[in-house]
C-alpha cells in the first residue's frame, strides 16, 4: 500500500502533459499524447505486417472451443497475483460508489494505476500488458445524467420485480452492480470496500470456474453483499441470477475484447436488457494500435485486429466507432466514449511505450424511444 503522500502525488495523472520533450523521463506517464502522422502510419504498417498471415480456420475454431480451458489455466497459474486491485475505477467511474468521498484516496492509499505485480510498469507477458489510467481531470468534463427521476423509476421497477419475479440474490437491494469477467475479484472487492451503501449488492461472473472459485474463497467475499457465479456470455441460453431491468450498473473491464467479434453484439444487447431505465454500462478496453497490438508477431492473428496470445487467450483492439455501434444498436445512449492515449515511461531502461485504451459509458433511456 502506498503512503498517503505518495497517493496524493499519483492522483494528478490526468493533468500531466508533456510540453517539454527534455522532461520525458521525469515521470512514469504522460497524458493526452498526440500521435504524429508518421507514428500512426508506422503503427498501421506493423498491424498490416502482423496480420498478414492469419491462422487457419481449424486453429481459430480450436481456440474458440477451448476458450474456457485457456482462461482456467490462466487463473490456475496466476491466481489473484496478476493485477493489483483496481482502485482507480472510482476516479474513472464514480457511479460505482456514488456517495464516496474523494478524500478516501489518501486514507486508503489508492493509486490510479494498475500494473503487473511481477512485471513492472509498462511490461508485457504472453501478450498481457500492464494498464494505467487517466485521472478525474479529464473525466470531470463529462457528467452523468440527473438521477432524481431515474431513482423514482428504479424504485417502482424494484417493487414490480419483487412481485413478479420473486426472491433472487440481491432482490432486497436498492443499488445493484454486475461485473462481467470478474477474474479473481480485483474490481469486485474494491467496490465492496469503498461503497458502504447498505442497499448495495454486487454480482460478478466469469467464464472461468477457477476465477469464480478464487472470488468465493477470498476472505472478503460476503454473500450478504455479493454473489459470484460462473457464466458463459457466448451462450445466450446461459441464465443470469437476476431478472431483466434490475441492474443499475454493468461493468466490462478488458472483457469484451476477449470475445469472438461476431458474438459481441448479441452479448451487449443481452446485457442491456438487464439494466433498469437510466442504468449504465461502463467499459474500458483496448484501443486500436495499442502497444499490445503492435507487439504481436506473425502467426498470432485470428482475424482483423483479433489475436491469440501465447497462453491461448484472445484479444480484440477496438475503435470508438465500433464500440458506439455495438451500444447504440443495443438501444443505449452515449454518455462518454473517449480514447485514452498515454505515454508510459520506463525510466530505468529509458524506454517509451504508447498505450491506447477506450473508455465508454452508455445509458439505457428512461423513456421508450419513438
Amino acid at each position: 500500500m502506498a503512503a498517503p503522500s505518495e497517493a496524493q502525488e499519483r492522483r494528478p495523472f490526468g493533468r500531466r502533459l508533456l510540453t517539454d520533450p527534455a522532461r520525458l523521463f521525469q515521470h512514469n506517464a504522460w497524458d493526452n499524447v498526440e500521435w504524429s502522422e508518421e507514428q500512426e502510419a508506422s503503427a498501421r504498417s506493423k498491424v498490416e505486417e502482423n496480420s498478414s498471415q492469419p491462422l487457419p480456420q481449424h486453429k481459430q475454431e480450436e481456440y474458440e472451443v477451448n476458450a474456457k480451458k485457456y482462461w482456467d489455466d490462466f487463473y490456475k497459474i496466476h491466481e489473484n497475483g496478476f493485477f493489483k486491485d483496481r482502485h482507480w475505477l472510482f476516479t474513472e467511474f464514480p457511479e460505482l460508489a456514488p456517495n464516496r468521498n474523494s478524500s478516501q484516496d489518501s486514507v486508503h492509499g489508492f493509486s490510479n494505476t494498475e500494473e503487473f505485480n511481477n512485471e513492472g510498469l509498462g511490461s508485457c507477458g504472453n501478450g498481457h500488458c500492464s494498464l494505467e489510467t487517466r485521472t478525474e481531470s479529464q473525466l470531470d468534463l463529462i457528467k452523468s445524467p440527473p438521477r432524481g427521476h431515474t431513482e423514482e423509476l428504479a424504485a417502482q421497477k424494484d417493487s414490480e420485480l419483487s412481485q413478479s419475479y420473486g426472491d433472487y440474490p440481491g432482490s432486497a437491494a436498492s443499488y445493484r452492480i454486475l461485473e462481467v469477467g470478474c477474474g479473481a475479484g480485483n474490481t469486485v472487492f474494491p467496490i465492496l470496500q469503498t461503497n458502504n451503501d447498505p442497499g448495495l449488492f454486487v454480482y460478478c461472473c466469469d467464464f472461468s470456474t477457477t476465477a469464480v472459485d478464487l472470488v468465493q474463497n477470498n476472505a472478503e467475499y460476503d454473500t450478504s453483499r455479493c454473489f459470484a457465479f460462473v457464466h458463459d456470455l457466448c451462450n445466450d441460453q446461459s441464465p443470469f441470477p437476476m431478472p431483466e431491468e434490475s441492474l443499475d450498473i454493468v461493468i466490462l473491464i478488458f472483457v469484451l475484447s476477449a470475445i469472438l467479434p461476431e458474438k459481441m453484439q448479441c452479448i451487449v444487447t443481452r446485457l442491456s436488457r438487464l439494466l433498469k431505465p437510466g442504468g449504465m454500462i461502463l467499459l474500458r478496453d483496448y484501443g486500436r494500435y495499442d502497444l499490445a497490438q503492435l507487439r504481436f508477431k506473425k502467426g498470432q492473428c485470428l482475424s482483423d485486429n483479433f489475436y491469440v496470445r501465447g497462453d491461448g487467450t484472445r484479444v480484440y483492439f477496438f475503435t470508438q466507432d465500433e464500440l458506439d455501434h455495438l451500444f447504440t444498436t443495443a438501444g443505449l445512449e452515449k454518455i462518454q466514449n473517449l480514447v485514452d492515449r498515454r505515454l508510459q515511461v520506463n525510466r530505468g531502461k529509458q524506454m517509451t511505450m504508447y498505450r491506447v485504451w477506450i473508455q465508454c459509458k452508455y445509458c439505457k433511456p428512461t423513456t421508450l424511444q419513438p
